[in-house]
């Protein structure tokens, strides 16, 4: 079981996925919140039947998915929507995630969070890395990832925490606009001091 959990987060676009691997290649678990998300709502959980009895069938896709697109756009401009799904979901995540945390077994664990710090759950954790990269770079990632308008990308920036305010709450910072190369190092680096951190704690628990 890892007791040391290491939050890793940043805006849209800023290439999180990216040092979620570069830590996995290092042996590190690492639990993402998106996949989760997914997971609870797969076809045949009680939390589907829940969002089909509510937003209705037509947010269900031929194979029996949520068409989370679809739901996505529905509790934008619907807020009493979005406050029931969030009260919904949000338990049955947190509770998954600090599951696969418990299980882990490398020194630490990752936890891969988009809204890590606007959700509180930076709170619970011991560690928070913020990969940061300028806006304008994220502005260019993300429209060629998500083949989106620059207005989309703009609403979703302004919807999460601004940048200055991500970075204020970081304890460690992985500048993504470097090349790949630099980029790995700076992962080997804190990859040795997160395990020291862990052993540290550890050793206080014992």
């Amino acid at each position: 079981m890892s007791r040391y959990i290491v939050g890793l987060t940043g805006g849209i676009g800023s290439g999180k996925s990216s040092i979620a691997t570069l830590f996995a290649a290092e042996g590190i678990d690492v639990i993402d919140a998106d996949q989760v998300a997914r997971d609870v709502v797969a076809p045949g959980t009680p939390a589907l039947a829940q969002i089909i009895d509510y937003f209705g069938a037509e947010f269900i896709l031929a194979n029996g998915e949520l068409d989370r697109r679809a739901l996505r756009e529905r509790v934008f401009s619907h807020a009493q929507d979005k406050a029931w799904l969030n009260a919904l979901l949000h338990p049955l995540i947190r509770e998954e995630m600090f599951n696969q945390c418990r299980q882990a077994q490398s020194p630490y664990v990752v936890l891969m969070v988009p809204l890590l710090i606007e959700n509180g759950l930076h709170q619970l954790l011991d560690r928070i890395l913020v990969v940061d990269v300028p806006e304008d770079i994220q502005r260019q990632r993300a429209m060629a990832r998500d083949n989106a308008t620059d207005s989309q990308i703009d609403a979703i920036m302004q919807a999460q925490l601004s940048r200055q305010a991500r970075l204020q709450q970081a304890d460690d910072i992985i500048d993504n606009s470097q090349p790949l190369t630099e980029v790995s190092q700076q992962v080997i680096e804190l990859h040795r001091q997160y395990c020291h951190y862990a052993e540290q704690k550890t050793c206080k628990s014992c």
